[in-house]
């Protein structure tokens, strides 16, 4: 990487910033997840190759400026993993995984009240999550922080039934909603969505993953429904509503689901 970005490396590579390197970051990170989702262990080593070549690629930018190298940074992770762990490199150990996660969320507690910029101020246990996050994954984290002082849904059902409970005040808002105006219904949707992604939470999964993959799952439906029509000499856009949906189910029911 310092060869790449030197004189005699590329002049691409030169060019880039700790700006122009982000959409990068999230684009790899991105494929590792749908790696992950397919279980493609073979473009799970690559992509993953390519994740790291991002954090070496930052580490460089900051190398360059005297500000840290990529060996700070595994120094780091290692103290953190250490420092994380007291109840594995400690005395005391964890006899099973709930009281290791009360572990680990005491030390973080410990060290983000520890923080230099937050002695001296007001601290929200909901403070330091990253703006930049997908909205997904910003309600699944709020959920998180949430639940780890007890705000939280007592079972299932109870979050199923918020849910429902959420559809109906959308039901109710929708006749209300002027034509001009359509605050109310999208904070109704935003309190569905945020119910959604938390039930992915409570459920021990992600929303960013589930989402994806309903998307990767409607993108292959919707794509086989076009050869389908196709077969018949048409396109989508010239079929009605039921001639759509008769199809859709057919290859529902093909899928199994």
């Amino acid at each position: 990487m310092a060869h790449l970005r030197g004189a005699e490396g590329c002049p691409w590579d030169r060019a880039q910033d700790y700006d122009s390197v982000k959409g990068l970051l999230l684009e790899e990170a991105y494929e590792v997840v749908d790696a992950v989702n397919a279980r493609d262990f073979e473009a799970l080593e690559d992509e993953l190759g390519d994740l790291l070549f991002q954090v070496v690629f930052y580490a460089q930018l900051a190398a360059e400026e005297k500000r840290f190298t990529i060996d700070d940074v595994v120094e780091r992770a290692h103290a953190k993993l250490m420092r994380r762990h007291p109840h594995v490199f400690g005395e005391k150990r964890a006899k099973n995984a709930e009281e290791a996660l009360q572990s680990w969320l005491a030390v973080k507690d410990r060290e983000r009240r520890a923080e230099p910029s937050q002695k001296n101020a007001r601290k929200s246990l909901l403070d330091g999550i990253a703006p930049a996050y997908p909205a997904t994954l910003e309600a699944y984290e709020l959920g998180i922080r949430a639940a780890e002082v007890g705000f939280d849904w007592a079972k299932v059902e109870d979050l199923l039934g918020k849910i429902e409970e959420e559809i109906r005040e959308l039901k109710r808002e929708l006749p209300l909603r002027p034509a001009h105006d359509a605050r109310g219904v999208e904070e109704e949707v935003g309190d569905l969505l945020f119910a959604a992604a938390n039930l992915a939470r409570y459920l021990h999964t992600d929303p960013e993953s589930c989402l994806r993959r309903a998307n990767q799952k409607f993108k292959r439906r919707f794509q086989a429904l076009e050869e389908e029509v196709a077969k018949r000499g048409k396109q989508v856009r010239e079929c009605g509503p039921e001639e759509l949906d008769s199809s859709w189910e057919e290859l529902k029911t093909r899928e199994g689901k």
